[in-house]
């Protein structure tokens, strides 16, 4: 699997330079981008992504005059973890887009505020259905490899106008993620998730609809996004594994100067109700120990207000 991401990205490569040698007068572009994460949990993220434009399969009409292959090269920061992110995307006419790529990571924990956190790390259960936390910084490779396609509609490109830009966007991606020091079906963090992740196969999708302007506030869009596990654990529906895990957004998103920009995001998402409590009130803290309510499986609650600043080069 890993060696199959590597080859499509290295003949994306040679495909795009040896069509843009074709294709005089049209130069191959690069740009930068530096993006800061910040939320209301305790969470950050930096991250810099250099990107190339290059010219691919390019006609004299409106659907494909903008035709590319576009590599974008990114490396990421938080207080916990680190990553490297491979990403081709190709362009074959102006509504769709197809990508392909590849993530490596590794992580520690800190404790900040009397709160642990895990960038990795194994999550297993102990004794009397408690968690255990195991691992040490750097003992692991993560990596993800993954397959996506974008559609993607502007109805200004129908109904021409600034202020017609009522747009729709979706983007569907199969992704394979593994732990290197995770055994089969034990279970891993990432990011100080809640440290439900297994190697294997897993499912992602989202929806965007949004209205640009050409104002300060330059959109204001509501996304939709899904996750569901594809691993088949022993079990898993019991503790509802195999339920799909929701995050609804409302975003606005300010132009500051033509380089710089600051996205404001509210998110909610689903979380799984759980019938096992014990007489204190306290349910069974290993997930793999939980049972789902199938009465009343979901519910959604407040999850973070988060702030995206974007810097471009």
């Amino acid at each position: 699997m890993k060696k199959a991401f590597v080859i499509i990205i290295l003949l994306a490569c040679f495909t795009a330079h040896t069509i843009d040698a074709q294709e005089t007068g049209v130069p191959v572009t690069s740009s930068g981008e530096l993006v800061l994460q910040i939320s209301t949990l305790p969470e950050a993220k930096l991250g810099y992504t250099h990107s190339f434009t290059l010219p691919l399969f390019r006609r004299d009409n409106p659907l494909m005059e903008n035709n590319s292959l576009k590599l974008h090269l990114t490396a990421e920061a938080t207080p916990v973890n680190i990553n490297a992110i491979f990403k081709t995307v190709v362009t074959p006419i102006a509504f769709i887009e197809l990508s392909a790529g590849t993530r490596f990571g590794a992580g520690w924990s800190v404790n900040l505020f009397d709160s642990d956190i895990y960038g990795t790390g194994l999550n297993l259960p102990g004794i009397a259905n408690t968690q255990t936390y195991s691992g040490s910084a750097f003992d692991a490779l993560l990596w993800k490899g993954f397959l996506g396609g974008t559609f993607q509609f502007d109805l200004a490109a129908v109904v021409p106008g600034d202020w017609n830009h009522v747009v729709f966007l979706t983007y569907h991606e199969i992704n394979f993620h593994t732990n290197s020091s995770a055994g089969h079906n034990e279970a891993w963090y990432f990011e100080n998730d809640d440290g439900e992740n297994m190697n294997g196969f897993n499912y992602y999708g989202n929806f965007v609809i949004g209205y640009q302007m050409p104002i300060f506030l330059s959109m204001v869009a509501l996304l939709a996004e899904m996750d569901l596990h594809l691993y088949d654990t022993p079990g898993r529906a019991v503790w509802g594994d195999d339920l799909i895990r929701w995050h609804f957004s409302g975003i606005l998103n300010f132009t500051i100067t033509e380089k710089l920009g600051v996205a404001v995001i509210t998110q909610f998402r689903t979380r799984r109700n759980f019938t096992n409590f014990d007489e204190h009130g306290n349910q069974s803290l290993h997930f793999q120990s939980r049972i789902l309510d199938t009465q009343d499986p979901l519910r959604l609650e407040f999850y973070r207000v988060a702030a995206i600043m974007t810097y471009k080069f």
